[in-house]
């Protein structure tokens, strides 16, 4: 693969990343964590800056609304360490004159990531994944973050009833769309450990949660990267951790069969991705060598995935981590960046290369990155 770096602007503390699509145009997302703005940059050139927002800024996620015409929610005001109790849950809605609806739909403390799943039956659901409910300072895990669930309305103006689903998850910072059995569900990672949590396929039923790894994870995504029809999963371990790992799962349980060879302070970034056609983990690390990284199968391994069409899909739960590689899958780590210290990547598919969205935080900058053969 070969990677082609596209500097798009100076952004301080930028963090979050994204992309809508909005009359046919598909626009990447970017935004700081800190008080400022959100961009968005239009493809194919990705070279006209517009304004999302000026302010308040304090972005963590952005997630697209299905059925839609580009709107997306959004979270803003989560600020500092800690006492994010101003946090808040936004609706973006893309305009005819090239600007942007803000709508601030609820007030959901300590909010960090969060989703829209859609049930088998159409539904539309909130969960929302809080870092913890109080802190009196930036070390303080006494009050542990919770689970929101909330079914959507079908127009957003009306209000959204949040229920806690589970709490008692201690920095509950781990968050990623997943395909699990079948069906659209949320694979949340804490110091408890990593937890499926899947909508009720039709009204009458309950949400399923199901613990798959009982260590502490901060990080976690997954995808089949070598077409065996289950996934793999990385994390980064523990709460902002050191190490980034990828499990895969053997007679039920996920045992460890990959670490990232830089163990270092504040990995960051875990998203699964097909790259070229390949299914990919990409990774990211704030501290040492700040470097923006992915990890493919090598070999016949990952074309399979995509051949098979199981790269994004999954059914095994396992108990324990082993201690030792223990896989006939062989991976490959190939470097993208380094001095960037990346906070947050997406990727977009496009015919004939894949761009990645990156916001490299520790450098103060939003990037792109062409990937091609």
């Amino acid at each position: 693969m070969q990677f082609e770096k596209k500097f798009l602007t100076e952004l301080n503390r930028c963090y979050a990343t994204g992309q809508i699509e909005y009359n046919g145009e598909r626009l990447a997302l970017l935004a700081t964590e800190g008080e400022g703005a959100c961009f968005a940059y239009a493809a194919p050139g990705y070279d006209q800056q517009r304004i999302v927002w000026s302010a308040p800024g304090g972005t963590m996620s952005f997630v697209p609304l299905s059925g839609t015409n580009g709107e997306f929610l959004s979270n803003q005001k989560f600020f500092r360490m800690f006492q994010w109790e101003e946090a808040t849950i936004v609706w973006v809605r893309p305009q005819p004159d090239g600007t942007f609806a803000v709508k601030e739909l609820f007030t959901l403390p300590y909010i960090h990531r969060f989703d829209v799943l859609t049930a088998a039956d159409g539904r539309q659901f909130f969960v929302g994944c809080t870092l913890a409910t109080k802190k009196e300072t930036k070390e303080d895990w006494s009050s542990p973050g919770k689970i929101y669930v909330a079914e959507l309305p079908a127009d957003l103006n009306q209000p959204v009833n949040l229920t806690v689903l589970k709490d008692g998850l201690t920095q509950n910072h781990g968050y990623s769309r997943v395909n699990w059995k079948g069906r659209e569900a949320s694979m949340v990672g804490a110091r408890e450990g990593a937890f499926i949590v899947t909508p009720p396929a039709a009204a009458g039923q309950d949400w399923t949660i199901e613990q798959i790894m009982d260590w502490p994870v901060s990080d976690l995504a997954a995808i089949d990267l070598d077409g065996d029809g289950e996934l793999e999963i990385a994390t980064i371990e523990a709460f902002h951790g050191q190490y980034y790992r990828i499990y895969k799962l053997r007679d039920g349980r996920y045992e460890r069969i990959y670490e990232h060879p830089e163990v270092s302070e504040f990995y960051h970034v875990v998203v699964s991705a097909t790259l070229i056609g390949r299914p990919a983990f990409i990774g990211g690390c704030r501290r040492g060598k700040l470097q923006l990284f992915c990890v493919t199968a090598t070999g016949d391994q990952g074309s399979r995935a995509v051949e098979s069409g199981t790269a994004g899909t999954g059914s095994g739960v396992g108990a324990a981590a082993g201690d030792e590689a223990a896989s006939e899958l062989a991976l490959e780590t190939t470097l993208i960046d380094e001095g960037v210290g990346p906070s947050n990547v997406s990727v977009i598919n496009e015919s004939g290369r894949d761009v990645i969205v990156s916001a490299n935080r520790e450098k103060g900058e939003a990037a792109l990155y062409f990937v091609t053969e």
